[in-house]
């Protein structure tokens, strides 16, 4: 649907309106409110409902302001109505639809109602869909690595400071992750149960002269909660979406971790995994590479969402009530979730589909990691640990001659304190995990 420029919804007859200031005000919003449409559509099907319930529209009316926001959805899903330059913004984009479709009719959608609320509750729908994605691929990440833990356990080196330590498993690394994703899940649904609260209804700050049905909206929009103080609903934005991001940058920065190590594990030096080629690109110089491209990208993930949070953070330097800066807060969140979340979702393939190069990791096995091991034996025994772990730091000089495979496996089955690699209580992760799923998805 195409037309000519509309006017600004809060132009006065005797105002005047300066093009270049305008498109400074209006930055990016109109690209931005693209990701933000259909929420917007479905709070102000919800919006036009509730007037009805007050008597300020009738059922006719709503069944038509409800059939052409619908069609409004349609039309910008098959990009027949685009959001493009003649608008300022996503709500006046659906305000004029209304009216071009309905006429006088559509002008009646935005009583009781801010473009400060709706921008509200759309962008909270919006971070509510977000942080199920993110639940949602933390509680597969947790099951791949389960399953490999349970499924794939075998010998390797455990480092501390890069260094050869002990004797440690591919399955303890795998659960460690694991449980690094068991708490991200936890830390989205702690997000989602915080901004689970339904800002329309409040318009400006300061609430309207009409008995609105917030009650009614609020579960219609399926919502947990309603936010009750309109003047807390403008101070909380920018406020609840530093908590979603936080959730999320959590999240990568765990992902930064595990990128690191299949980033050291991958490389000629250590050699203990092969990724598949379509993780890694070549080189364009040198025939004889092949880079890990993605997996260093995944280290980069959580700079965006760090920065993200700070750009939020010194908007947030405000008085009391909306201020424009707050429309700075939006581009923030929707970069920041759709890079994060981008990268989440590839991350499942690679996990299930690299392999443990069970030779190298036996290879890199040495008699000095048991070392740890023969001191607890002799504190077992009776001897003081300090004094056992001189005698066998004394000897570590002396060559051994073991089967250092065969003592790999009898150094995992007797690490035998809850979670470590000879009892790594898989059952009880796999039980904190079916518990942390989302019932509704």
């Amino acid at each position: 649907m195409t037309g000519k420029k509309p006017a600004a919804i809060w132009q006065k007859t005797d105002s005047t309106i300066d093009t270049a200031v305008m498109a400074f005000m209006a930055g990016d919003d109109i690209l931005l409110d693209r990701e933000l449409l259909p929420y917007d559509i479905q709070a102000s099907k919800t919006h036009v409902q509730g007037l009805q319930r007050i008597g300020l529209l009738d059922e006719q009316e709503t069944a038509q302001l409800n059939q052409a926001l619908q069609q409004c959805l349609e039309d910008f899903q098959i990009d027949r109505f685009v959001l493009d330059q003649r608008f300022e913004d996503g709500h006046s984009a659906i305000e004029w639809y209304l009216i071009n479709i309905l006429g006088e009719l559509g002008k009646k959608v935005h009583t009781g109602r801010s473009r400060n609320d709706q921008v509200l509750v759309a962008t909270r729908l919006w971070m509510k869909a977000q942080l199920r994605e993110l639940h949602i691929c933390c509680e597969e990440l947790a099951e791949i690595l389960l399953q490999r833990a349970a499924t794939d356990d075998q010998p390797m080196p455990g480092y501390t400071h890069i260094q050869r330590a002990v004797v440690s498993s591919t399955g303890l690394w795998c659960a460690g992750f694991a449980e690094a994703m068991l708490d991200n899940m936890q830390l989205s649904a702690d997000a989602l149960r915080i901004l689970d609260s339904n800002p329309l209804g409040t318009a400006a700050g300061y609430g309207v002269n009409l008995p609105l049905d917030r009650e009614y909206t609020t579960h219609s929009l399926g919502f947990a909660a309603m936010q009750i103080n309109p003047l807390y609903v403008q101070n909380s934005r920018g406020k609840l979406e530093l908590q979603a991001l936080h959730a999320l940058h959590q999240t990568l920065l765990d992902v930064r971790r595990l990128a690191w190590d299949f980033s050291l594990f991958s490389s000629s030096e250590f050699d203990f995994i092969s990724m598949p080629d379509s993780y890694t690109t070549g080189s364009s110089i040198m025939p004889n590479k092949r880079n890990p491209d993605f997996i260093e990208l995944l280290r980069a993930a959580p700079s965006v969402c760090a920065g993200a949070i700070q750009e939020i953070n010194a908007v947030l330097s405000l008085p009391s009530g909306y201020q424009r800066d707050l429309q700075n807060t939006k581009a923030p969140i929707l970069r920041a979730f759709k890079h994060g979340l981008g990268a989440l979702q590839l991350l499942p393939g690679l996990i299930r589909e690299f392999k443990w190069k069970t030779e190298k990791l036996q290879a890199a096995l040495q008699p000095a990691m048991l070392s740890t091991d023969k001191a607890i034996e002799q504190a077992v025994a009776g001897v003081p640990f300090r004094q056992a772990y001189q005698t066998v730091a004394a000897e570590l000089s002396m060559p051994e001659q073991i089967d250092m495979q065969q003592a790999a496996k009898d150094s995992l089955a007797s690490r035998v304190s809850p979670g470590s690699c000879g009892a790594l209580m898989l059952d009880m992760l796999d039980h904190r995990l079916q518990a942390a799923k989302l019932i509704d998805r």
